[in-house]
């Protein structure tokens, strides 16, 4: 790829000048971009990188004339190839999208039709992108898509549906799609939010590959600044609508100027983990500020080890074991073994991890202990009590001791309900005092998950992502148990708003002596907030460890690939 330092001697393949756009409301005109500049040169990648309704996701979209509802550019030009896209008719676009400018969407499920086959969908790209033409070539074009996409088997693939397919087939799939007429400008919107890190690793080493191959620029359009520093040589910092700071990925990262620029890039989980790991090494570095607060942590995790493994368990899973069985056609099935033989313990106060790709079994194991799921074989005690076979109001009394959180809370919280009804609904079912306490502890539970009191009249649409998990957070905490259980609880958000939930996560456990059991891909993020790492694959315990341990002296090569695999991983700091 050109080297950024030298790009601005040759022809821009794309030019965006003076940028606005507006959507159309009863209210009037709101802004959602506001005066962007952006040049891409040939074979050049460039990120942009902010929070959601930074505007980057609508620039992309501006680009190619596909703005959602009544979104419209309102002033600038968009120059690619010389020509000003902002003024083509509809016919003349329709020569430039996906033949010569390819996009690949952030959400492969809801952007490949369940109802249609994936080689119907691949052939109808190749058709109206004229990549080949006649029945046959366009078959065998498609075909040759999904395999230059990396998918197996092709030819077979062709004749499955969407759901047919894992989140990383879906996003190769995608991306042979944008890539299907060999495009000269690749937009990529949030490619891999939705995937496992070795699973991102996978599919972004081989997007580097294919538009290497045909010398394709790429837009990356993300909110991980680690992903972003990694994968393109220039960084374009978006707030507000407006480009705040832009520049070489190195230069940014190790030197920001903007105040923004310098919260996310003290925010991001992958740079503040490589930060950590740097000062255990005795690298020196700029720890960017707010990253303090992360090593400071680290630092304390460290100090504390000897008396934590000194505490008892208050959660100890024994020799857990879940079987499915799957039918396969007629009477016959299958056992599939979703967790096999894995013991973990944690002690009270403590955060421990639980770590692996989808299919690992770590959500599965969280369900046991929530008892969600029944134990095909071990054991599992929670504070010196057998679990299992629970009466009523045993199970009751559990469920008031242990929450959970999800990771999509829109899906978890009732649309109908308010704030105020959201969080006084557990009290409500386990007749948690009267009304009035009820709603005294409401109020408490707001200010405890830093949201104001007038919050409790809103509805979970009216809240921003972050604003509705602190609401998830909030109710999980009502009854005052002692665990809460996190399922990916923090991976669908901003890495901002992500370090605000961690650092509320931090505070609430050491004021409230909580226990976490905390369940994600993300090891990036565990390497914030973890006291132990539990890493499973395929059902099994790969290795079970301190975090400092886990993340300094692992022997195991799945955690190493693990490891390996987190964005910015091999960025070098002061460099």
């Amino acid at each position: 790829p050109m080297s950024d330092t030298t790009s601005s001697d040759a022809t821009p393949l794309l030019d965006i000048r003076n940028l606005h756009v507006g959507f159309q409301t009863k209210a009037g005109l709101v802004p959602a971009v506001r005066g962007v500049d952006l040049t891409i040169y040939p074979r050049q990648s460039v990120a942009i990188v902010g929070e959601s309704g930074s505007g980057k996701s609508t620039t992309a979209q501006a680009i190619i004339r596909l703005l959602p509802g009544t979104g419209r550019i309102t002033d600038g030009q968009i120059m690619f190839e010389g020509r000003d896209l902002a003024a083509l008719t509809n016919r003349e676009l329709q020569a430039v999208r996906g033949a010569q400018i390819g996009y690949v969407p952030q959400d492969p499920m809801s952007n490949l039709n369940p109802v249609l086959t994936v080689g119907f969908q691949v052939r109808e790209a190749v058709r109206s992108n004229r990549s080949a033409t006649g029945r046959a070539a366009v078959r065998d074009r498609a075909v040759e898509v999904l395999t230059e996409a990396g998918l197996p088997d092709a030819e077979d693939r062709m004749r499955q549906y969407p759901h047919q397919f894992s989140g990383g087939m879906r996003q190769r799939a995608l991306i042979g799609i944008g890539l299907s007429a060999r495009p000269k400008l690749l937009i990529a919107d949030e490619p891999t939010s939705a995937l496992d890190v070795t699973v991102q690793r996978q599919i972004l080493d081989h997007l580097g590959s294919l538009t290497s191959d045909f010398g394709t620029s790429v837009l990356f359009i993300t909110h991980d600044l680690g992903l972003a520093a990694e994968r393109a040589e220039h960084l374009v910092v978006m707030y507000r609508g407006r480009v705040v700071e832009s520049g070489p990925s190195q230069e940014i990262l190790a030197d920001p100027k903007h105040p923004y620029t310098k919260r996310l890039v003290s925010a991001a989980p992958s740079l503040a983990s490589r930060r950590i790991q740097a000062v255990r090494h005795h690298e020196d570095v700029d720890v960017f500020g707010a990253g303090e607060e992360f090593l400071a942590r680290a630092e304390e995790r460290e100090a504390e080890a000897e008396s934590v493994a000194a505490r008892s368990d208050f959660i100890d899973i024994r020799n857990a074991r879940r079987v499915y069985k799957v039918r396969t056609g007629g009477l016959s099935s299958k056992e599939i073994v979703a967790v096999d033989d894995v013991s973990i313990q944690v002690a009270k106060g403590t955060t421990t991890a639980i770590v692996g790709e989808s299919g690992s079994g770590k959500s599965t194991l969280a369900k046991l202990f929530l008892q969600l799921e029944r134990l095909t074989s071990g054991e599992i005690h929670f504070d010196g009590k057998k679990l299992g076979g629970l009466n009523r109001a045993e199970e009751l009394a559990f469920r008031r001791r242990v929450q959970p959180v999800f990771q999509d809370p829109y899906g978890t919280l009732d649309p109908q309900y308010s704030v105020g009804d959201t969080i006084a609904e557990p009290m409500r079912v386990h007749k948690f005092g009267s009304q009035k306490e009820r709603s005294a502890r409401v109020r408490e539970l707001l200010d405890q998950v830093s949201l104001p009191t007038a919050a409790k009249d809103r509805y979970p649409s009216e809240l921003s992502g972050g604003q509705r998990q602190r609401v998830a957070i909030a109710r999980a905490l009502a009854l005052k148990p002692d665990v809460l259980v996190l399922d990916e609880a923090v991976s669908a958000l901003d890495v901002l708003v992500q370090g605000q939930i961690l650092n509320l996560l931090t505070e609430l456990q050491t004021e409230l002596d909580l226990t976490y059991l905390f369940i994600t891909h993300d090891l990036a993020v565990v390497r914030l907030v973890a006291d132990n790492v539990s890493v499973m694959r395929r059902g099994r315990l790969v290795e079970s460890a301190t975090t400092d341990e886990v993340f300094d002296h692992s022997t195991e090569d799945y955690t190493r690939e693990l490891l390996a695999a987190i964005p910015g991983a091999g960025f070098q700091f002061g460099v």
